[in-house]
């Protein structure tokens, strides 16, 4: 799930030939060469594939290498090379054996090699004083930065605001409004009105969860509090659950088929034939053809139902170093680089994502403008924070599809509390 993450939210490379390890712009064997090697995922297999992503990481990278007469070496996870080994897995094997110097980790790998002390601390870096609060947050463990992104990822509902206008209906804000928009379009012919996947779901759990939490003024205390015991995930989580149960026993998703439906594959066809009113997806899938980035009527990227409305969910992503690597100070310097507010602002054009400097601003589309200015209010919730002793993204991803499988609230909750309970000893 974490490496899927990875690679849809678009921060992922692109490789050439089916190698595990490909160079951008010379072999590394060079003795007076100074190389960071660089692991990450791969985005496509074809060498000749436009990717938008690939090119804006090379330009910043580029940025980085000319400054410092350092070159990048490329490192690159691929599902043949590695058989039936997750990229996450693969991370945590070469980050303890301090094979690479530079990774692109996914937020539980953060988390565990963070409070492992395998990651260094990022908070010296001149770029780490330009992040946003909510990068920092994210990525800190143990009082340490120990990641940075280049890109800032936001889910949200995708919504045809033409079929919501056709049955008079205003978009959702609350839970409660939510439900009522699917009974109406379910009444007006629509039998599924939320097209969903099995990696995704958790969204709207997660906006439920933690809408307070985040934005209620006491995020710190109540962190602490779940990190020690004295208040419970399953409580959080129980509204979000019982919820997309609401969604399942209504039949306003398909749990079968949702259980067994690939990101996007699933649902993109009948959303784009005006079959489907809503999906979820990552900000990304409003600025390619290939997702959602072209449709025949008028799309909106908006956030998930919420006690305090619609609310933006954002995992985490980010560019770390290993602590003992081999050529960790030219790392730390590239990295600074590439993370720069020069650097991100030309990565941010070129995709036309969320910038994590507070000092980038991004132009998006329009489609993604209600998103966005909920996100530059400051109201959001995240999907992933190394702060919390309980991985979140996967873990919830995990137990929403044993929900889709026929399993309980109760005993979704139950799962819950084992987690806990494993990572409080």
């Amino acid at each position: 799930m974490a490496a899927f993450l990875a690679v849809l939210a678009a921060v992922s490379l692109a490789a050439c030939g089916d190698r595990e390890e490909h160079t951008n712009l010379l072999d590394g064997e060079g003795k007076d060469e100074r190389i960071v090697n660089f692991f990450s995922p791969m985005e496509k297999t074809d060498p000749n594939a436009e990717n938008v992503a690939r090119t804006a990481v090379d330009q910043t990278v580029a940025m980085a290498e000319e400054a410092l007469g350092i070159s990048m070496v490329y490192r690159t996870y691929t599902a043949d090379s590695y058989q039936d080994r997750t990229y996450d897995e693969v991370c945590l094997d070469r980050v303890r054996n301090n094979m690479d110097d530079l990774y692109l980790l996914n937020p539980d790998t953060v988390m565990v090699l963070g409070a492992e002390g395998r990651l260094a601390d990022l908070s010296g870096l001149d770029s780490a004083k330009n992040l946003r609060e909510i990068i920092r947050t994210a990525n800190t463990v143990d009082g340490k930065l120990v990641a940075i992104p280049q890109e800032v990822v936001a889910y949200g509902l995708f919504v045809n605001v033409d079929m919501f206008n056709q049955c008079g209906l205003a978009l959702p804000e609350t839970p409660e409004e939510f439900l009522e928009c699917c009974r109406v379009f379910q009444e007006n012919g629509i039998e599924t009105p939320v097209g969903a996947n099995r990696w995704w779901l958790e969204t709207f759990v997660f906006a439920q969860s933690y809408a307070d939490l985040y934005n209620g003024g006491n995020a710190q205390r109540e962190i602490e509090a779940l990190n020690s015991g004295e208040a419970k995930y399953s409580d959080y989580m129980r509204p979000g659950f019982e919820f997309l149960q609401t969604l399942i026993d209504r039949g306003y998703i398909d749990a079968e088929k949702a259980l067994v439906s690939e990101a996007i594959e699933g649902e993109r066809a009948d959303f784009l034939a005006g079959k489907t009113p809503i999906v979820m997806a990552y900000w990304g899938a409003a600025n390619t053809e290939t997702a959602y980035g072209k449709t025949d009527f008028e799309m909106r990227v908006i956030g998930f139902p919420s006690s305090r409305g619609q609310m933006p969910v954002m995992p985490m992503t980010g560019w770390a170093v290993g602590a003992n690597a081999e050529h960790g100070e030219d790392a730390m310097r590239m990295l600074d680089i590439v993370t720069s507010d020069e650097a991100l602002r030309l990565y941010s054009e070129t995709n036309r994502v969320i910038s994590p400097s507070k000092n980038v601003k991004v132009d998006c589309v329009p489609a993604l403008r209600p998103l966005n200015e909920r996100i530059e209010e400051g109201v959001y919730v995240l999907g992933s924070n190394a702060g919390m002793k309980v991985e979140q993204w996967g873990n919830t991803c995990r137990i929403v599809r044993e929900l889709l499988g026929g399993a309980t609230v109760d005993e979704c909750m139950a799962a819950f509390d084992e987690l806990q309970a494993a990572a409080l000893g």
